[in-house]
C-alpha cells in the first residue's frame, strides 16, 4: 500500500526509484479507505534526509499512510531552505486541533545541553503534552526519546565517557513484545549519541516496559502499557552512509571521533560500509504501524481523546 506525501516533496523521487508506492492527493481521495494519519515532528538538522528515511520506512508497509510534517516555531533551521520549510511543514498552531493515528518525534543535535536550555524546549513540552490526547501512538527517536522520558517521567539523560557510535547487536528483553514480532534473536541498530538513559531509572517506573536492549549500547526500546508512547534510543532509520558522513564530518573538523563500531568491513574506512540493519528497521516500523496504530486506533480520530483519557 502507498504512502501519501505532500506534493513536490523531494523525497518522492528517491522513494519512487526504490519502488516505494507513493500516491498523490487525487489518487488518494479516489480510494474508499481511510489512510493512517502520521505526523512527523522533524527536529533533525538535515530535514530532507530525515523526511526521506522515515517516508521510506512508513511507505514500505501494506497500510496506506498519509504523512504530514511538523516544525517548531521557536527555532529556525540553518541547514534547510526557508522555502522548503514553508512549503512542506506546518506549525503546531495549525495542527493542534486535529487528531492523528500516530506521530514520530525525531532526534536532535542538542543532546549535550540540559533539556531546559534547548531553544524550543517549552514548545516541545506543549507538543508532547498534546500527544496524550490527540495522538494514538507516538514513536520517539534518540534525543526525542530522551526528551520524552524526561518530560513524562522525570528520567534524565546521563553523559557517556565517549560517543556511542556505530552499529551494535541487540536482543529482545520482553519476549512477548509484538513490536519485535518476527525479529531475529540478535539484530543490529545504528547509534550515534553522547548521552544515555540508565536502565535502573527506566525499570523503576511501573508504567514503562523495557522491550529490547544491547550489552554495549544499553536500553534500546521502551514502551508504555498499550504502546501509546514508544521510546527508541537508536537510529534504525539511518541510511547506509549516514554514520560515515558524521564520521568524516567530525574527522575533517578535527573533533575527537573514533571509527564507527561494526560498520566498515574489516574496520577499514576506505571500504564501503554495509547496511546490516535495513530489514529490522522495516520490520520495526511495520510492526508499529500494524499493531500499535492500524489495529488499535479508532476509525473516528476525534475519539482518540476519550480513549486516551481512559488509559
Amino acid at each position: 500500500m502507498p504512502i501519501k506525501i505532500p506534493a513536490g516533496l523531494p523525497a518522492r523521487q528517491v522513494l519512487e526509484s526504490e519502488n516505494i508506492f507513493v500516491m498523490d492527493n487525487e489518487r488518494a481521495t479516489a480510494q474508499d479507505i481511510r489512510p493512517l494519519h502520521i505526523l512527523i515532528l522533524n527536529l533533525m538538522p538535515t530535514k530532507v534526509v530525515t523526511e526521506t528515511q522515515l517516508a521510506r520506512l512508513l511507505g514500505n508497509t501494506p497500510i496506506q499512510v498519509e504523512m504530514e510534517l511538523l516544525r517548531v516555531e521557536s527555532h529556525t533551521p540553518k541547514n534547510t531552505a526557508p522555502e522548503h520549510m514553508i512549503t512542506y511543514y506546518q506549525t503546531f498552531d495549525e495542527v493542534k486541533d486535529r487528531f492523528y493515528d500516530g506521530m514520530v518525534i525525531t532526534g536532535a543535535p542538542v543532546e549535550q545541553m540540559p533539556f531546559e536550555e534547548v531553544e524550543y524546549w517549552e514548545e516541545l513540552c506543549e507538543i508532547m503534552e498534546w500527544t496524550k490526547t490527540h495522538v494514538y501512538s507516538t514513536l520517539h527517536i534518540c534525543w526525542g526519546a530522551q526528551a520524552a522520558l524526561y518530560y513524562h517521567y522525570g528520567i534524565n539523560k546521563v553523559p557517556l565517557k565517549e560517543k556511542m557510535f556505530g552499529v551494535f547487536p541487540h536482543t529482545i528483553t520482553h519476549k512477548s513484545s509484538i513490536l519485535f514480532r518476527g525479529f531475529d534473536d540478535v539484530f543490529l541498530v545504528p547509534h550515534s549519541r553522547h548521552t544515555t538513559v540508565l536502565r535502573n531509572d527506566i525499570a523503576a517506573v511501573d508504567e514503562l516496559k523495557i522491550l529490547a536492549e544491547s550489552e554495549q549500547a544499553g536500553v534500546y526500546a521502551v514502551s508504555t502499557n498499550g504502546g501509546t508512547q514508544i521510546y527508541i534510543t537508536g537510529h534504525s532509520e539511518y541510511d547506509t552512509e549516514t554514520l560515515e558522513k558524521e564520521y568524516l564530518r567530525d574527522k575533517k573538523a578535527g573533533l575527537p571521533i573514533k571509527m564507527p563500531v561494526n560498520y566498515y568491513p574489516d574496520d577499514d574506512d576506505t571500504k564501503r560500509p554495509l547496511n546490516t540493519w535495513r530489514s529490522s528497521a522495516h520490520l520495526l516500523y511495520s510492526n508499529w504501524l500494524n499493531y500499535f496504530v492500524y489495529q488499535s486506533t479508532p476509525y473516528d480520530l476525534s475519539a482518540i481523546s476519550e480513549i486516551r483519557s481512559r488509559k
